[in-house]
C-alpha cells in the first residue's frame, strides 16, 4: 500500500512540474512574441512532445490561457502584497513619513505602476484586450487569482473607511443605474461598505489604472519621455479622492 501511494506522489509530482513548465513556456512566448505566439502546437514543439499530449494537461488553449492568466495574478498579487508588507513594516519601525493608511496605499499604487512597466506583456494579457476565445468568468475558479490581486486594494480602502470615513455620496444620490450595478458588485465581493465606499473605490481604481496603462502601452509618448512625474500628480489627486493629503516625494 505505501509503495502505491509513492508511486502516485511521483506521478503527481512529475504532472504539476510539467504544467509548470507548459505555463512558464507559454509565458515566455507571451513575452517574446506575443499572445498570438501562445499555441498548444509551440509548446509541444519547443517540449519534445506531441500536441495531442498537451490536452493531458490541459484541455484546450483557452484553459491553458486562463492557466497563464491565473499564474501572471498570482505573481503580480505576491509583488503587490510585498510592497505594502515592507511598507507596513517601514512604519512600525518608525521610518515612513507618512501615516499607515497612506503609506501601504502608496505603496500598493507604485508597485502595480512598477510591475506593469517592468511586464508590458503580461500587463496586456491581464488589462488589455482579452484574446479571442479567452473569457474569465464570475464563475471560473481561476478568477479567485484576479480576485484576490483586487482585494489587495478593497482592503486598504475598508481599513481607511473604518479608520477615518471619507466623504461619499449617499446611496440616495448615486445614480440608479450605477447603484444597481454596485450593490450586485457588493454581494460578488462579500463587504458591508456604503455603495459611495465603493463607488469612490472603483473611481480611484479607473484613474489609477488608466494612468498605468497609458504609460505601459506608450500613449503618453507624444508628451512625456519621463511619466513619472505626472503619475505623482495622479497619486495627489487619488489622496484628494479619499480626504488624504499626499506627501511630497522626496
Amino acid at each position: 500500500m505505501q509503495a502505491d501511494v509513492a508511486v502516485l506522489s511521483r506521478r503527481d509530482r512529475l504532472r504539476a512540474s510539467t504544467t509548470k513548465e507548459i505555463i512558464q513556456i507559454a509565458r515566455r512566448l507571451l513575452v517574446e512574441q506575443g499572445g498570438a505566439a501562445i499555441s498548444l502546437r509551440a509548446i509541444a514543439r519547443e517540449m519534445g512532445m506531441t500536441a495531442p499530449a498537451l490536452y493531458r494537461y490541459f484541455g484546450s488553449h483557452e484553459e491553458l490561457i486562463q492557466h497563464v492568466i491565473a499564474d501572471i495574478f498570482t505573481e503580480l498579487a505576491d509583488y503587490t502584497e510585498e510592497a505594502v508588507a515592507s511598507a507596513s513594516e517601514a512604519v512600525t519601525a518608525g521610518t515612513a513619513a507618512t501615516e499607515p493608511t497612506v503609506t501601504n496605499l502608496l505603496a500598493a499604487s507604485k508597485a502595480f505602476r512598477a510591475w506593469a512597466i517592468s511586464h508590458p506583456a503580461e500587463f496586456g494579457l491581464l488589462f488589455g484586450t482579452p484574446l479571442p476565445g479567452v473569457e474569465m468568468l464570475h464563475d471560473d475558479p481561476l478568477i479567485e487569482c484576479g480576485m484576490r490581486f483586487g482585494r489587495i486594494f478593497l482592503r486598504l480602502f475598508d481599513d481607511l473607511w473604518r479608520i477615518r470615513p471619507f466623504a461619499i455620496q449617499p446611496d440616495d444620490e448615486i445614480d440608479p443605474l450605477l447603484r444597481s450595478q454596485l450593490a450586485r458588485y457588493r454581494d460578488v465581493i462579500g463587504t458591508d461598505l456604503p455603495l459611495g465606499v465603493l463607488q469612490t473605490f472603483l473611481r480611484c481604481w479607473a484613474l489609477l489604472y488608466g494612468t498605468v496603462s497609458l504609460e505601459v502601452f506608450g500613449h503618453l509618448k507624444f508628451a512625456l519621455d519621463d511619466s513619472e512625474p505626472m503619475f505623482e500628480l495622479v497619486l495627489t489627486d487619488l489622496a484628494a479622492m479619499i480626504g488624504l493629503e499626499y506627501p511630497s516625494p522626496d
